[in-house]
């Protein structure tokens, strides 16, 4: 069986800070593998352990995506493909720029995070398996595979219930999933030494979505000091007197 876990690299969000405008810094700040990646990434080595499979990780980024890919390595991805040549974060560019990638590549399951710390959008996976013409299963919390389908465990408001469907397909992962293992030194020490393939994008699109503001949303909540703690008590009990109405 062949996985392709697609992996996002994000600032370090914990990092970030704002400047003047209320407008996010992003310049200078390290890299790091987002959270719900790292879940793909497990969701996809659990796979592999289970059932012999091979996974391959792809990253968009440059040369210095080394570190992303060799994690994913440390974790147990057989093989890293970084595509450089592309920054956009549009759903709909990132599933045609990866379209062209994938058409020409062969698996059975595609495992990505159902959002990204930098978008939140959670339309790739969908946008993506609508130009691959293959099934999409999102918010999963379980993976299974019986004979050619992907059972799929899906997180839903009340209850979780399984969703079956025919591989190829693209299954997209929710933080409960799983919990992404830690390397030991030796496998850290190992991925380092693993080659990691560097291509082009060969991305080619037009770039007709515009952000119109990512400013920080205005806090206006009331601050009330009181030097003595009695002091607060009364004021205290009516905002939790009116809450509880």
């Amino acid at each position: 069986m062949e996985i392709v876990v697609l992996i996002k690299q994000t600032v370090d969000m914990d990092q970030l800070k704002l400047n003047e405008n209320s407008e996010p810094i992003t310049e200078n700040l390290p890299l790091k593998v987002d959270v719900l990646s790292k879940n793909a990434i497990e969701a996809a080595v659990q796979l592999k352990e289970k059932y012999s499979a091979h996974v391959t990780g792809i990253v968009f980024g440059t040369e210095k995506s080394t570190s992303a890919m060799k994690e994913a390595y440390a974790m147990g991805v057989d093989d890293g493909i970084i595509l450089t040549g592309y920054k956009k974060t549009a759903p709909s560019i990132t599933a045609a720029v990866l379209n062209n990638k994938l058409k020409d590549m062969k698996f059975d399951l595609i495992i990505l995070g159902n959002q990204s710390s930098d978008s939140y959008s959670g339309l790739l996976a969908g946008t993506l398996a609508s130009k691959l013409g293959i099934p999409v299963m999102s918010n999963a919390v379980g993976i299974d595979v019986k004979n050619e389908n992907a059972n799929v465990t899906i997180e839903g408001d009340k209850y979780d219930f399984v969703e079956e469907a025919k591989m190829p397909c693209i299954i997209s992962v929710a933080q409960e999933i799983n919990t992404p293992r830690l390397p030991n030194v030796m496998q850290i020490m190992s991925a380092g030494k693993k080659k990691i393939d560097i291509e082009d994008s060969g991305a080619v699109y037009n770039d007709n979505i515009h952000i119109l503001s990512n400013k920080a949303p205005e806090n206006d909540r009331k601050k009330m000091i009181y030097e003595k703690e009695d002091e607060g008590i009364d004021s205290i009990a009516r905002i939790l007197k009116g809450v509880a109405k």
